[in-house]
């Protein structure tokens, strides 16, 4: 098959997904409908948009390629918590509950409910302007990630790649908004699940490897197949801030950031906003999990092998000029490995698949920060439907751009960027959001203090310990206010009980 035939097929894909965004277009008529598809996800649906937007380009290409090749066999613990942490444990706590209080709250949106669950709209605006701001980055990521692969396997240049996903993405979801977002990611599900299955086998079942058995011995017997997991690394060197990190620190880092993520990124809890009732949330839990299960361990696993198919060395056309260019180990990976065109094939739309369903959501819910958020702590969004619907439509646009901005100029590996997101997001909506759901004596002091800790460790940390830092930075950024917040509520004033009896659902006490 020529590249051209590829092409083709990706098109063919595009104006399914087109079709799709157009048809539920129709369906949109409310901003609740736009954002949360009318609150009406079946099981199915909601599982899988949680998969997808939970593992997108960042996952098979940055993280496959670095930690992959860093750490080597070792990356299981990472599919161990995203699978059992991330996914099982996020749905069985989180899920319901989310469900339940921001229907009784009227919330559609991380800050929405966090204003509304502790009578407070100037945190409104404050929790929107960090959403907006800090998912950017992490959308250029995904957008990076998935135009190296575009260049390495259709050969289309990578500016023209990023142009082509960002005027897709900006189309596709202007015109449908969530339940668009919903149905497509059904579909790319399918895709992933299947690609991702067929991509392990073959490629630990060629000559180098001689099946998965063989392959994790190889694996685990081998030192130089994990040289990131000993390394120690002096981070911030010359600051008051140095400290010596060995790699099983990074490698634990990881696990915690990757896997406690979905437990307070806006565009994985708003999964939990939209199913249909509590009642779904078992199901889909249970196909959450093993979807999971099966995208963590594809990638990481794949990502480990590269050590049998290169060696202790990585070839030259892998290596810049300060070091290994890690994005592009696994797309030089995959078109190199002798796997079928076929497959090559499938593991693109695979990729495609995750990425614009990650893509989706970040765009969704980060214009939102601003159309329902900010424009709706001032104006009554419930009574201005079309101009909020068209605000929101603007900025999906408005945000893609500027990930498009940041994905020409190529900052350092992607793996960073999305950790520097992730780490920033769960400093300041983690703590607010988790004790919100389950500790009534939260205060909105409490709140504002683990935020404050939360930004000013990001801003503090992330700069000081540079790139080889940032995974153990993004790691304190997220536990510090899980300490913060309980401790200052303690010692200030107690929520007042008509916000508690709403939110909880508590009947008022009579007098």
């Amino acid at each position: 098959m020529s590249p051209m035939i590829y092409i083709l097929l990706v098109v063919l894909y595009v104006i399914i997904m087109l079709a799709v965004g157009y048809w539920c277009m129709r369906r949109t008529k409310t901003v609740g409908d736009f954002f949360l598809g009318g609150r009406t996800l079946g099981p199915w649906m909601s599982a899988f948009a949680y998969g997808t937007t939970y593992f997108s380009a960042v996952l098979f290409i940055g993280y496959a390629g670095k930690l992959g090749w860093g750490f080597g066999i070792y990356t299981m613990w990472i599919v161990l918590g995203n699978t059992f942490v991330g996914t099982l444990l996020a749905w069985m706590v989180l899920a319901g509950r989310t469900r339940e209080m921001t229907t009784r709250l009227n919330a559609i949106t991380m800050p929405e409910f966090l204003s509304a669950r502790y009578g407070n709209k100037p945190l409104q605006v404050v929790a929107a302007l960090v959403v907006f701001v800090f998912l950017v980055p992490y959308s250029a990521s995904v957008l990076m990630g998935l135009s190296y692969l575009f260049e390495m396997t259709l050969h289309i240049p990578y500016e023209n790649a990023l142009y082509f996903l960002t005027a897709l993405t900006a189309v596709y979801l202007v015109m449908g908004g969530y339940f668009a977002v919903a149905i497509s990611d059904f579909i790319r599900g399918i895709i992933e699940f299947a690609g991702v299955l067929v991509m392990v086998y073959l490629l630990a079942h060629r000559p180098e490897t001689g099946g998965f058995v063989n392959a994790t011995s190889q694996l685990l017997s081998d030192p130089s197949a994990a040289p990131g997991l000993a390394a120690v690394k002096q981070l911030g060197a010359g600051s008051w801030l140095a400290v010596s990190a060995p790699g099983w620190l990074t490698l634990l880092a990881l696990v915690l950031i990757t896997s406690f993520g979905p437990w307070a990124l806006p565009q994985m809890v708003q999964k939990f906003y939209s199913i249909r009732s509590k009642a779904d949330v078992k199901r889909a839990m249970a196909i959450a999990t093993v979807f999971a299960l099966f995208m963590s361990f594809g990638a990481y696993y794949s990502g480990a092998l590269t050590h049998l198919f290169y060696g202790p060395k990585l070839p030259p056309e892998l290596m810049g000029a300060k070091g290994p260019i890690w994005d592009k180990i696994m797309p030089h990976f995959i078109t190199t490995s002798g796997l079928p065109v076929s497959l090559v094939l499938i593991i693109v739309l695979m990729v495609f698949s995750a990425s614009m369903s990650s893509l989706s959501s970040l765009v969704l819910v980060s214009s939102s920060a601003i159309a329902i958020d900010i424009y709706g702590a001032f104006v009554n969004r419930h009574a201005n439907q079309k101009q909020t619907m068209a605000l929101l439509r603007v900025l999906c646009a408005v945000f893609v751009g500027c990930s498009l901005f940041i994905a020409l100029k190529k900052p350092t590996f992607i793996v960073n960027l999305m950790i520097m997101s992730w780490g920033t997001l769960l400093g300041v909506f983690l703590a607010p959001y988790l004790f919100g759901l389950f500790w009534k004596r939260t205060t909105t002091a409490g709140v504002y203090a683990g935020i404050g800790v939360g930004l000013g460790s990001a801003c503090i940390l992330f700069p000081t310990w540079g790139p080889d830092g940032v995974p153990l930075a993004g790691a304190i950024t997220m536990l510090l206010p899980l300490l913060v917040v309980p401790v200052v509520s303690l010692f200030t004033q107690p929520p007042k009980p008509e916000i508690i009896t709403t939110a909880f659902g508590d009947k008022p006490q009579s007098v």
